[in-house]
């Protein structure tokens, strides 16, 4: 038992919930943006503009998703270099066959598995890249249509529990997946793994908004504009570290997710694409997301929902949160602060 836990160990399988339910799914936000999500604004910018190679890059992009996830992951998983590559493959199998989660389940195995036997043979040339991409295939092929079956079903009864509950699943789908984005996982391939659009969509954007501008405008005095764009625009995930430190500073935009989710769904009716959903104000993905699903439908709430769910509730109500923390001494001066 002790040699096979040296060789693991020399190999860099590290069996674990961190390595593959933290390190895998959020390196899957990478792969996922510089693709789908990627192709999603270009697509968006294509189809308003008229501008041809918009269009065009959009399809690539999107076309791309499997291979750029089955990268991503076995990047996370410390692959060797012929397991990296092979697992392009491995992907592109996995999320024809069982979506974003097949790719992930598809990859871990197939990268674990050539991590092992890499540099093990004098053809490794040929063994690691077929193992890899053998191993890769067969699991996508035998657990790809189940999971991907299992997720569809539990985001369509996510779905259609917010059209029947909206008050009570705009404050849960809101809170939850606004919190996922701040956790060092990945909000937004959570909401694609589920399909997660429609009014359930608009309110995990509610969410993601208020804990991406909260926290930008909350720690606005310790980090200033480059605080500002960093958290407002790139993710709240950087304050992960001083929420370790201090819970308490997580209250202000959670409960601010928790006003704005329902507002979402009850009173502007917002909607969101899958690609959209758990991204927030992440380069402004998620009000894209918004416009994409609901352009056409004659929704004149679309505009004033936008900017007030997704730009000035999220500020407003996280500083007015945030007062009253900072009165009760939750929060004291520093406890924002960012190394930027």
């Amino acid at each position: 038992m002790e040699r096979v836990k040296a060789f693991l160990k020399r190999k860099q399988v590290v069996i674990s919930v961190q390595t593959y339910l933290i390190d895998a799914l959020g390196a899957m936000a990478f792969g996922l943006f510089a693709s789908l999500l990627i192709g999603t604004i270009f697509g968006t910018l294509g189809e308003k503009t008229g501008v041809v190679i918009f269009t065009t890059i959009a399809g690539y992009a999107k076309s791309a998703t499997g291979a750029a996830l089955g990268v991503s992951i076995a990047y996370a998983l410390k692959a060797p270099t012929l397991v990296l590559f092979s697992a392009a493959t491995v992907g592109i199998a996995g999320n024809e066959l069982g979506g974003p989660v097949g790719a992930l389940v598809a990859t871990i195995i197939a990268a674990e598995l050539g991590k092992i036997v890499s540099k093990e043979t004098p053809v490794d040339i040929l063994v690691t890249p077929g193992v890899t991409i053998i191993s890769g295939i067969l699991a996508a092929q035998f657990v790809g249509p189940g999971v991907s079956a299992f997720m569809t079903a539990f985001g369509n009864l996510v779905k259609t529990a917010t059209v029947m509950q909206p008050l009570f699943m705009g404050i849960l789908v809101s809170a939850l997946i606004g919190i996922a984005l701040t956790l060092p996982i990945s909000s937004a391939a959570i909401c694609i793994m589920l399909s997660l659009d429609g009014l359930a969509g608009g309110a995990a954007t509610a969410g993601c908004c208020a804990q991406m501008v909260g926290f930008a405008v909350l720690s606005f005095c310790e980090n200033k504009w480059g605080g500002l764009l960093a958290q407002g625009l790139g993710t709240s995930m950087l304050q992960m570290g001083n929420i370790v430190r201090n819970p308490k500073i997580w209250i202000p935009p959670t409960l601010a997710s928790m006003v704005t989710g329902p507002l979402s769904t009850m009173v502007f009716h917002l909607e969101n694409i899958p690609a959209g959903s758990g991204m927030g104000t992440c380069g402004l993905v998620g009000p894209i997301g918004i416009y994409t699903a609901m352009q056409g439908s004659g929704n004149s709430m679309m505009w004033p929902g936008i900017l007030l769910i997704c730009f000035v509730l999220p500020a407003v109500l996280t500083l007015f949160f945030g007062a009253l923390c900072r009165k009760a001494g939750w929060i004291k001066e520093g406890d924002l602060k960012l190394d930027l």
